[in-house]
């Protein structure tokens, strides 16, 4: 038995008879380390991990290259840490998507959007189809492109729309820069979304930009309604 088994031994069942509520956050970080760090004591890793993010959230959103840098964090623990809130994400979604779920609001398809695109670096765009009363039909992701853009096809936004019948569509994008303001070039591709879905007879309900844990409507901001 190793210096440390007894230790871990020890926190494993405090884990399992209490869950994570009475650990402290670099104790729970301690935890998930074993399982990537086996001959190590963790205690002091997650120490650093803390006091270099400042917190448990920030820790676990940090990009995986820059984990590494902390001593003692090699790329097995840091996609440990990448993996674990991806995972949780992931299971969030296919458990709304189980569901009829309804994003008749911006609001709704904010806090839905803001999901998808938790942990992304780069621009994405996805397409919501919704049935007349707001029900997602599907959540299509249209494109991938750089830290700073992301390029628009519009012939698959109409083939999605048309594939799922939806009645109305969202469009959606990421700023990974953390200003969810709209650019110029975001106004341009919801023009030429807005006119592309109009021939089939589909309405674009929104355009939605999401920043870090916030998002701007353009048709709560009143944009969509200006369109011809």
């Amino acid at each position: 038995m190793g210096i440390h088994d007894g230790h871990r031994a020890h926190m494993r069942r405090r884990f399992l008879e209490g869950g994570l509520e009475q650990f402290a956050d670099h104790e729970a970080l301690e935890l998930l380390l074993y399982y990537a760090i086996p001959r190590r004591d963790t205690n002091p890793i997650a120490h650093a991990l803390m006091d270099r993010y400042g917190s448990l959230s920030s820790v676990l959103a940090a990009p995986a290259e820059d984990l590494q840098k902390v001593d003692g964090i090699g790329e097995h623990a840091a996609v440990l840490l990448k993996l674990v809130p991806r995972l949780c994400s992931k299971a969030r979604l296919a458990d709304a998507e189980r569901q009829d779920l309804i994003l008749n609001s911006a609001p709704r398809a904010g806090a839905y959007l803001m999901e998808r695109f938790d942990g992304e670096r780069n621009e994405v765009i996805y397409q919501l189809c919704l049935d007349r009363k707001g029900k997602l039909l599907a959540c299509k992701r249209l494109g991938d492109g750089s830290i700073a853009s992301a390029a628009l096809d519009v012939r698959k936004l109409v083939e999605n729309a048309i594939l799922h019948s939806a009645s109305s569509v969202v469009l959606a994008h990421n700023h990974p820069s953390g200003f969810a303001a709209p650019s110029p070039e975001d106004y341009a591709a919801t023009d030429r979304a807005k006119a592309a879905l109009a021939t089939i007879g589909v309405v674009l309900e929104d355009h939605i930009i999401v920043a870090d844990r916030d998002f701007v409507s353009l048709a709560e901001s009143g944009y969509l309604n200006k369109l011809f």
